[in-house]
This record gives structure tokens, C-alpha cells and sequence, in this order.
């Protein structure tokens, strides 16, 4: 990846690559970061274990079909208020395959604005529910993740693809949960194949290195000319 992006043209003054003042850039160095701010959403009481499996959600009555989006939780695992854990529950937790979900300020306005699709408001508990933080196998989620990452490297602004536009607003709650400053955000329109399925890895769908190896030039590609 890094290889392809040098060669289509872009640099960068820090990265895994290359270093910087916020190193490490890769997650898997980052674990302690991410254990520590799970301590701390445990502690003051921001999130819960749950056992419920995706199918198990899915199965819901009460869980809304949202397309693409996972359906909302229903709450099964959900305590009734609030409560803490202690590392010692937690590690206890762990041993029984638990998972931990952040509890959403019942209907909490969440809003921002985006450089590219504008205004943006949702509502906690009605358009997005309590949603996972930590795996079952010790690995922290996505939502976390980038969420301590940016709040790590001060990052200012966030520019990303538009299938993670519904994702934004869960990432407001951790910032807000963590004290940390919210970027601002700029989520990018989708290249599309001619079904008008986003490209993707799991699609084995064309790519920057597939296009490279066919002869175009970075400048080609750049200009979208290759694209009928």
C-alpha cells in the first residue's frame, strides 16, 4: 500500500515508513493505548459486557433493518443504569468470551459538519445503538481505535471514505466520553465498479497496483481518463 501510494504520487512528512513525533503508526503497537482507555471507559461506568453474537442481534425483533448498517442493539445485556468495573471484573469477563459495548446516552443529538455532504444529526438510541468497543478476543473494535489514534497524534482532521459517514457519530461520543478534541471531518465519494458496487479488497475488486501493472501512468489515473 505504501509502496503504490509513494508511486501514484503522494508524500507524506511522518508515517510507518518513515517515523515521526507520534510514533508508533501502526495499531498493533498501540495495544497499551487502547488497553488504557478501556480501563477507563470501564471504570466510569461507559460501557458493559455483552454476550450477544452478531446473529443473535440480527435476530432481534426489535432491532430495525438498517441495510448496510448493523441493526441497532436491543439492549439484552444492557445494565439498567449505569455501573463501573473493576481491571479484576474485567479480567474475569475476559476468561467467559465477553464482549464490551458503549452505552449511548439515550437519545443524545449528535451533529458536525462534513466538508463534503454538510450538515450531519443523529440521535443516539434511535438512529444508532449501543455499539462494540472490544472484541471477544481481547482485540479492541475499529471505533476505538481510531478514536484513541487521533486523540494520540492530535489529529485536526479526519479525510476518509463515505461508507464510514454513519460511523462519525459513534466517534463523537468516545471523543466526548474521553475528553479529547473532535477533528473535523471530510468523508469522500466512492469509486464504484459499473454494478455500482464499491471497490474493495474482499470483492477482489481493481486496484491502484492493478492499474499500475496494466501501463497507465500515475498522471492517467489522477485525471480519471482511464475510466470510460
Amino acid at each position: 500500500m505504501i509502496e503504490d501510494l509513494h508511486w501514484f504520487g503522494i508524500t507524506w512528512r511522518e508515517g510507518p515508513d518513515i517515523g515521526g513525533p507520534c510514533a508508533p503508526y501502526s495499531q498493533s503497537e498501540c495495544v497499551d493505548d487502547y488497553e488504557t482507555v478501556f480501563r477507563q471507559l470501564a471504570e466510569h461506568g461507559w460501557i458493559y459486557p455483552c454476550t450477544c453474537s452478531r446473529q443473535d442481534v440480527a435476530r432481534a425483533a426489535q432491532a430495525p433493518n438498517l441495510g448496510d448498517e448493523e441493526p441497532i442493539y436491543p439492549g439484552t445485556c444492557r445494565p439498567g443504569s449505569p455501573r463501573s468495573f473493576s481491571w479484576a471484573e474485567v479480567q474475569s469477563l475476559r476468561d467467559r468470551g465477553a464482549h464490551w459495548r458503549f452505552r449511548v446516552p439515550e437519545a443524545e443529538s449528535v451533529e458536525f459538519g462534513d466538508g463534503c455532504f454538510g450538515p450531519q444529526k443523529s440521535q443516539a438510541g434511535l438512529d444508532f445503538g449501543d455499539f462494540v468497543v472490544w472484541r471477544n478476543d481481547w482485540i479492541p473494535a475499529y471505533q476505538l481505535a481510531v478514536v484513541v489514534d487521533d486523540a494520540r497524534m492530535s489529529i485536526s482532521e479526519v479525510v476518509r471514505g463515505a461508507d464510514l459517514l454513519t460511523s462519525t457519530a459513534r466517534q463523537i461520543l468516545l471523543y466526548r466520553a474521553l475528553g479529547a478534541n473532535i477533528p473535523k471531518f471530510y468523508h469522500c465519494p466512492l469509486v464504484r465498479d459499473s454494478a455500482g458496487v464499491r471497490l474493495a479488497k474482499r470483492h477482489n475488486s481493481l486496484s491502484l497496483r492493478a492499474l499500475r501493472k496494466s501501463g497507465l501512468r500515475p498522471e492517467e489515473i489522477r485525471e480519471g481518463s482511464w475510466c470510460p
